[in-house]
């Protein structure tokens, strides 16, 4: 008769059994980790709460200064105006918009963002303004449902509100320089389409505007922005440059870029950018070509963090080739650490706590302020000078001459 007990493993091999047990069920809780990561990261962030629902922090008033990150206290009229919107610093989780004075927020755009992605426009005297404002979170552009949609657009009435204060505030003469950065280059868009586009006295004051580090579709240069159109070279003003940077092996940021991202159409609303082929410009070369250029024209990328405004970081330069494609633009891995973009949860969808392209933006905002201010110079000898009031005239009425 057959022993059943016997079939049994022996007391002594329970142990290493019931460990190799664990340590499988361990495993494949850490593979499952791995490949839901974004996922429990998500939820992590999610408010929770329906944006219809949600209690939305008060809006800044850009009147003060408390509104700002950097305000000048003393406006030069004759140096050029930067607008600068600041990228995405607030990941969520309480809110699907960040209070815009929250403490952890103000401190890293004053330590990290401001340094590295506006100092390098502070060019030829340029002033920066950089206002705060109710950014949505990182997590309203990790999905597309309706109640990320309402936080990016409550963010964009802010910008709104922000450059309207800035328009008051400088001499309605003073030459314009539009820097937005990843969010803050979607806001800084919608500014294009719904404020200076159709203005022809603000399109004559903008020297370039810079979108970078977000998806701009080609097409709304065929419609609402066929007066700002693309830089095609390195002197162009009154155009728009614009680029989003990754390594070839970056398939998620990528695919994060081309089709997850949404963006403006001309009719002011936002979609998804798939199939719209989008505008990359070279920071190498400064042109829209997919000509590879070599990182013996890079003039030098800066790992900024903590430096005071007018204090000029240590470049590093020849640290990457670059190649537009597909709209994307595609970089070589930097050689030095410091310029590489960080493995941190969420990165795909985030501007890197440096700037790879530093001194190459800093000459080339330099260039088109000067060439910018040459032809304004040489438009205001033939223009007959503009009246701060219009003047009513009478018509008076015709008469016919008897003949």
């Amino acid at each position: 008769m057959h022993d059943i007990a016997s079939s049994s493993p022996p007391r002594g091999r329970l142990g290493p059994l019931l460990l190799i047990a664990a340590g499988g069920f361990v495993l494949l809780l850490a593979i499952a980790g791995v490949v839901l990561r974004d996922d429990i990261y998500q939820s992590f962030l999610d408010p929770g709460i329906p944006f219809q629902t949600y209690d939305r922090p008060p809006a800044p008033n850009y009147a003060g200064a408390e509104a700002w990150a950097a305000w000048p206290e003393q406006e030069d009229p004759q140096a050029p105006a930067v607008f600068f919107l600041h990228p995405t610093t607030y990941d969520g989780g309480a809110h699907w918009n960040a209070p815009f004075d929250r403490p952890q927020e103000a401190a890293e755009v004053e330590r990290i963002v401001l340094p590295n992605w506006a100092a390098p426009f502070a060019v030829e005297g340029a002033q920066i303004h950089a206002p705060r404002y109710r950014q949505a979170s990182l997590y309203s552009f990790m999905n597309n449902r309706e109640d990320s949609v309402s936080a990016r657009l409550l963010a964009h009435q802010d910008a709104q509100a922000a450059f309207a204060a800035f328009l008051n505030r400088i001499d309605p003469q003073r030459a314009i320089i539009l820097v937005g950065v990843d969010q803050g280059a979607l806001h800084a868009l919608g500014l294009l389409l719904n404020r200076i586009a159709a203005d022809e006295m603000l399109r004559a004051r903008l020297a370039a505007a810079y979108l970078l580090e977000a998806p701009i579709p080609l097409d709304l240069f065929e419609d609402a922005l066929v007066d700002l159109p693309p830089c095609a070279g390195a002197e162009d003003v009154r155009c728009i440059v614009a680029y989003t940077a990754a390594r070839p092996e970056e398939r998620q940021r990528i695919f994060a870029l081309t089709e997850r991202s949404m963006s403006w159409t001309a009719a002011g609303d936002l979609e998804f950018v798939t199939e719209r082929a989008l505008l990359c410009t070279n920071p190498l070369n400064w042109t829209t070509s997919e000509d590879y250029a070599p990182d013996r024209l890079h003039r030098g990328g800066a790992a900024a963090e903590g430096l005071a405004p007018g204090d000029a970081p240590s470049a590093m330069a020849n640290q990457t080739g670059a190649q537009c494609q597909n709209g994307v633009l595609m970089i070589d891995q930097p050689r030095v650490r410091a310029l590489r973009r960080a493995g941190r949860l969420g990165e795909d969808r985030r501007a890197p706590d440096f700037n790879l392209f530093y001194m190459d933006l800093a000459q080339n905002a330099a260039q088109r302020v000067a060439v910018h201010a040459e032809i304004r110079a040489e438009e205001a000898r033939w223009a007959p000078p503009l009246l701060d009031e219009p003047v009513e005239v009478d018509v008076a009425p015709l008469e016919p001459i008897d003949g």
